[in-house]
């Protein structure tokens, strides 16, 4: 296949060249770059020149990808990568790749670069499919292949899973005749929930800060440091009895719950905290998890460590909590249940200000039987 250029929307496309290695070699130092794609790592001025005048030219040689800088129409400044990082004439299928070069970001140039490639993918080459995949947490690259016309449909695990990174990988599909038009503003844009959910998912997990009587609490990512605690509390009699947590409970319980908690943030679906005390010791959990039926949804889960209970801390850890819910992921109602008779964890709701809505007969299984559960909800203007 014989190298092209194409130029769109403002950008050049065109097949590399000897004079973009240093740029490229600058570029891929980036931290972001190194930790979401598959680049050496340290990334040598010689893996600059070898993809340039290797890699890139062989694959437009044996019809196996088709890898285009990204460059500023006007002013010829290299500005990423885009193209098709692999193509498969068997089936009329490729795979979309890119990385943003960091001087250039903020500017739409991927999402402009990754609609031009898709529309000649389709319209010369003729491919009857284009897929993307990104490691689970890489919420920029999914932004970018969302206002693409990708439609993101699952996970699988990655083939090559980056050095350190996860092992699983969202993927997407598009189809002809889905790209969106040049200038068109296409899903997931700028001002959109799920463009503002990417910008807090997509960076660490946050701290959270909350006060009760003369205690100043922190509400920070789960650590390893914290499985004795979790161990410990997830034993309690009370825990036992009011939440579905293992019983009885091991360590590898605890180490499940870490992992999960890890991955649940990447994948942008919930949150969880450990309640630190005035020495940063576990204290309890909570965890707020978005409604994947409703965006605008939540629910809140808690437990207290025994020796915490009874210091009003837990109130104050779930108003915080529910203040960041609204205030930064947009939610709209957030939603506690707990089993008919758990007074204690009725308490909670109602001291942080959530309102009593009923009780679901059966609402819920519970260690094997159907248990009924009270409801209550915190909406936005209950906290006005």
């Amino acid at each position: 296949m014989e190298p092209v250029e194409i130029i769109e929307d403002g950008l050049l496309l065109r097949p590399w060249r000897a004079t973009d290695a240093d740029d490229v070699h600058r570029a891929c130092q980036d931290p972001d770059i190194q930790r979401w794609t598959t680049v050496p790592r340290p990334y040598l001025p010689e893996h600059a020149h070898g993809f340039i005048t290797g890699i890139s030219p062989t694959a437009w040689a044996e019809d196996t990808g088709a890898p285009f800088a990204v460059c500023d129409a006007e002013t010829g400044e290299l500005l990423g990568s885009c193209g098709l990082i692999s193509i498969d004439r068997g089936l009329d299928s490729g795979e979309l790749g890119y990385w943003t070069a960091p001087w250039a970001r903020g500017r739409g140039v991927t999402v402009r670069a990754a609609r031009a490639v898709a529309r000649w993918a389709f319209d010369t080459l003729k491919l009857r499919r284009l897929i993307w995949q990104a490691e689970v947490g890489n919420h920029a690259s999914r932004l970018v292949a969302l206002r693409a016309g990708f439609r993101v449909s699952g996970e699988l695990p990655l083939a090559h899973p980056n050095q350190g990174g996860r092992p699983e990988a969202w993927i997407g599909s598009l189809l002809p005749g889905e790209v969106p038009a040049a200038g068109e503003p296409g899903p997931a844009g700028p001002d959109t929930l799920e463009a503002r959910r990417a910008a807090v998912f997509g960076r660490p997990q946050p701290v959270l800060f909350a006060t009760a009587g003369a205690s100043e609490l922190r509400l920070r990512p789960m650590e390893e440091r914290d499985l004795d605690g979790i161990v410990t509390a997830c034993r309690d009699p009370d825990a036992v009895r009011w939440t579905t947590v293992p019983h009885p409970y091991q360590r590898g319980d605890a180490e499940g719950y870490l992992d999960h908690a890890r991955l649940s943030w990447a994948r942008g679906t919930s949150a969880t905290f450990v309640i630190g005390d005035a020495d940063d010791a576990y204290a309890g959990t909570i965890d707020l998890r978005l409604s994947p039926a409703d965006p605008l949804l939540a629910d809140v889960g808690f437990m207290t460590a025994p020796h915490a209970r009874g210091r009003g801390w837990m109130p104050a850890a779930l108003s915080a909590l529910s203040i960041w819910g609204f205030t930064t992921l947009g939610l709209a109602r957030i939603e506690w249940r707990a089993n008919v008779g758990n007074t204690a964890s009725q308490r909670v709701a109602e001291k942080a200000g959530f309102t009593f809505e009923g009780t679901a007969r059966g609402g819920v299984s519970h260690r094997g039987e159907r248990a009924d559960v009270w409801i209550a909800a915190l909406l936005p203007e209950d906290l006005r």
